[in-house]
């Protein structure tokens, strides 16, 4: 069992930046592929961001390549989204979700994962 919470939402104008952090309680969060999701309003959870159980493989969706910035920390069994650049179509409630897997291919279906975490707001808007 693994319980995940996501912190640093909030507001920011565009072109701003936020980090997004989510703990994992339990001692087998190095065992757990990660990744980032978001659900904007009126829409279908979509894939932002992947990263493998050690760290060492990544990727994005598309829309945020190279303005977001996935990364883990396994000793504190946290991993991160670095968000810059903010555009207001990115706001959205984001997701962590874990995924008990060893390969570095990334999981962009929601449905591969089994553990979700509440979800914290991000908007970007002036």
């Amino acid at each position: 069992q693994v319980q995940l919470v996501e912190s640093g939402g909030g507001l920011v104008q565009p072109g701003g930046s936020l980090r997004l952090s989510c703990v994992a309680s339990g001692r087998t969060f190095s065992s757990y592929a990660m990744g980032w999701f978001r659900q904007p309003p009126g829409k279908d959870r979509e894939f932002v961001a992947f990263i493998s159980r050690g760290g060492l493989s990544t990727d994005y969706a598309n829309s945020v390549k190279g303005r977001f910035a996935i990364s883990r920390d396994n000793a504190k069994n946290t991993v991160y989204l670095q968000m810059n650049s903010l555009k207001p179509e990115d706001t959205a409630v984001y997701y962590c979700a874990a995924t008990y897997y060893s390969g570095s291919y990334a999981k962009p279906n929601p449905y591969e994962y089994n553990y979700w975490g509440q979800g914290t707001q991000v908007t970007v808007s002036s």
